[in-house]
């Protein structure tokens, strides 16, 4: 009885498998390691970094963004200590930022100037952070931290390379946003006046007047500055004010 069971069930298994086994076509279809899978991979040509490079530059130009950043990506991974990584590093930043991906691109290019540091294009990855910022700066009746790190950031570019091609624009830029500066402790000044918070408006115009005294905000603020120091709320404003200067010079940033 057992001899037949044993006799039976490999004679079960090829009437199972039989019609499968009709054709490699078949059984490659339905079986995942098919040996022509593995061949067809094996024979598949593993791209260059240069011809990625050009790959993924022809979807730059034309504006795949999404698609150019996968090969710059793949340049990165497979291509480490190849001279095609560190442009690839970039132009990942690049990517983003053209896809208005402003925050995402930030640390992009700053992990780029951090790791090459004497690189010929970090004064052009240093103005992008600037843009990035420039791109992110509020209107002036909200918080104005994109606003400094403009500057602060243009100001650094500057500093570092004071004849590069971008320390025109980065000059112009720098203006924009002392003026949005001012617009913002000016917008601020006014809120304190309706709110009848003289003292504090008279601190907001010092502050304007002391910062930015060359934007055009500023004769604005002289003139609404001279209104509150000719009402008597404002003139002891102006004396608590002095008492308290130190304390004033703490204030923090709104």
């Amino acid at each position: 009885m057992k001899k037949k069971i044993s006799t039976s069930i490999p004679l079960m298994l090829i009437l199972f498998i039989g019609p499968y086994l009709s054709g490699c076509s078949t059984l490659g279809k339905i079986w995942p390691f098919s040996s022509n899978q593995q061949k067809r991979q094996e024979l598949e040509p593993v791209k260059t970094e240069e011809k990625l490079q050009k790959e993924a530059i022809q979807h730059f130009r034309r504006g795949r963004f999404i698609l150019a950043q996968e090969l710059f990506q793949k340049i990165k991974d497979r291509y480490p200590f190849s001279p095609y990584a560190a442009i690839a590093e970039l132009r990942l930043a690049d990517c983003k930022f053209f896809q208005g991906l402003y925050e995402e691109a930030i640390p992009l290019y700053e992990e780029f100037e951090k790791l090459h540091p004497t690189h010929q294009y970090i004064p052009y990855a240093i103005f992008q952070i600037g843009t990035c910022y420039y791109r992110l700066m509020a209107t002036p009746d909200r918080d104005q931290t994109f606003t400094h790190k403009v500057i602060e950031t243009f100001e650094r570019l500057l500093r570092r390379y004071p004849n590069s091609p971008y320390s025109f624009e980065a000059k112009r830029r720098i203006k924009v946003a002392r003026e949005r500066l001012a617009a913002h402790e000016f917008v601020v000044a006014k809120w304190y006046i309706r709110t009848g918070q003289k003292k504090q408006a008279l601190f907001r115009l010092k502050t304007l007047l002391a910062r930015y005294p060359d934007t055009t905000i500023a004769r604005d603020a002289q003139h609404l500055q001279s209104q509150l120091l000719s009402s008597p709320d404002g003139k002891i404003a102006e004396i608590e004010g002095e008492a308290s200067s130190i304390w004033k010079s703490l204030w923090p940033f709104n």
